[in-house]
């Protein structure tokens, strides 16, 4: 299946249309990629009419060109019969946002449209989902404008089958500083599934990193989709629903899915080098460490900070986390001893973490990262970044970043996330480092990076 006209459509067509409820979801997603997106949008309506002067068309097939994407907001007994006019009428494929089928127990329903679309080689998303969001040129999430948190342009793409996840996602990308290129909602997931998604997105230029959050496979499913993940050349993030006995009831009463064994999920997934995030939190943080740094690492950490309190905690962390933190050999600390500022040389503890202290200068922070760069028992620095340190300006992140790029050793960043902070931020993260607000997500990029590394 062709997937590229349905993320990057040139013309698409909402089905639905209501001319009386400028809330119905298919006009929501009409009105928003009529203003906003670089797409021919036909609004389709089988009693026809004008809505804010554009003709309404009374079926596909009465559309002047050829159709990229057909978006299918509907009474579900409607579906089948409007996919085989898609089918019929040329159309590339389609997202289907109609809820009804197999999740509310009719998958007679949803059966009949998946044998019309198998037999046409036609692919749909959904149903029962919010549908394609690709950066910059199309939206088909049923959300008002004024009310979606888009994150920046970025190399992260996230499949999901709740729209709701999803959703939330977007929102924390947005305020951790991560980029996103797509984000698909595949409900249902009757036609087009993770693996076929992950084999598009593995091939796509526009996507660095790969997210999925996952309820449930069908059989044997599970099985061929890990071997995929492990053969990727991109980093895969999963995030699974269903853990509990609990959960799997509430994953398949939401989209019919089957949870399966989570003890035998994870270990695949351990196995295959694909990185588990357990939830949320770990999945923006994973997210952003692997789109900078795409490698898989063992997880031996230098430590910069300039508050031995910061260390101990980040210590405690990487120890909780099954990060090593190697102590400095008296060679190496006495070469970075000689290269610190004079005012701290004397008070500066040079083990691991190495805490400069609150008199630390830009260049003692540099000096530091250069130098355990150079160190081949560590192979990833956290620098823990108190920017209200008086003689700390907002060079210091694109300097570190530096280091890094230099080097080709990750650094990982920890800076507290307030809005006078924002250029020392901005300095790491418009070089490519990670940076995050709390130091326990400082260790998950760094962990990460390990999960990478196949058993």
């Amino acid at each position: 299946m062709n997937f590229r006209t349905m993320f990057e459509p040139k013309t698409m067509a909402v089905i639905g249309l209501s001319l009386q409820n400028e809330r119905h979801p298919a006009n929501i997603i009409y009105n928003k990629n009529f203003f906003r997106y670089p797409v021919k949008v036909y609004p389709v309506n089988p009693r026809g009419g004008i809505y804010h002067k554009e003709k309404v068309f009374t079926s596909v097939s009465e559309i002047p060109e050829m159709v990229d994407l057909a978006i299918i907001a509907v009474r579900s007994e409607y579906v089948p019969g409007i996919l085989e006019e898609c089918i019929n009428s040329g159309v590339g494929g389609a997202a289907v946002i109609s809820g009804g089928f197999a999740e509310s127990g009719n998958a007679a329903l949803q059966e009949r449209m998946v044998k019309t679309a198998k037999e046409a080689y036609f692919p749909f998303i959904g149903p029962n989902c919010l549908g394609i969001y690709s950066s910059n040129q199309v939206d088909t999430f049923f959300l008002p404008s004024e009310r979606m948190v888009r994150p920046e342009a970025g190399k992260v793409s996230i499949v999901s089958q709740s729209g709701g996840i999803l959703v939330d996602q977007m929102v924390k990308f947005a305020q951790q500083g991560v980029g996103l290129s797509r984000a698909i909602s595949i409900g249902n997931k009757a036609v087009v599934r993770e693996l076929e998604l992950l084999r598009f997105l593995a091939r796509d230029k526009k996507t660095a990193v790969i997210a999925f959050y996952v309820e449930g496979f069908n059989k044997s499913e599970g099985r061929e989709f890990a071997l995929a993940a492990g053969r990727c050349p991109k980093p895969v993030i999963v995030m699974k629903a269903g853990k509990s006995p609990g959960g799997s009831r509430a994953v398949t009463s939401h989209t019919a899915s089957i949870a399966g064994d989570y003890a035998v999920f994870s270990s695949v997934m351990s196995q295959f080098g694909i990185v588990e995030a357990r939830d949320e939190f770990e999945m923006v943080s994973f997210c952003e460490s692997l789109s900078c740094y795409p490698v898989g690492i063992e997880g031996r950490v230098g430590i910069i900070t300039a508050s031995g309190g910061h260390g101990a905690v980040a210590v405690d962390t990487c120890a909780g986390a099954g990060l090593q933190v190697p102590p400095v050999p008296a060679a190496v600390q006495n070469q970075i001893r000689k290269k610190l500022s004079d005012n701290i040389q004397p008070i500066a503890s040079i083990g691991n973490p190495i805490d400069l202290t609150g008199s630390a200068k830009d260049n003692d922070f540099v000096v530091v990262a250069s130098e355990l760069s150079k160190w081949k028992e560590i192979d990833c620095l956290l620098v823990l970044l108190l920017p209200y340190i008086p003689e700390i300006t907002s060079d210091v992140g694109a300097r570190l970043s530096q280091v890094s790029q230099e080097s080709e050793k990750p650094i990982v960043a920890y800076v507290p996330h307030v809005e006078k902070y924002r250029m020392i931020i901005e300095g790491f993260q418009l070089n490519n480092v990670p940076v995050s607000h709390s130091i326990e997500g400082a260790v998950l990029m760094v962990e990460a990076m390990r999960r990478c590394r196949p058993c």
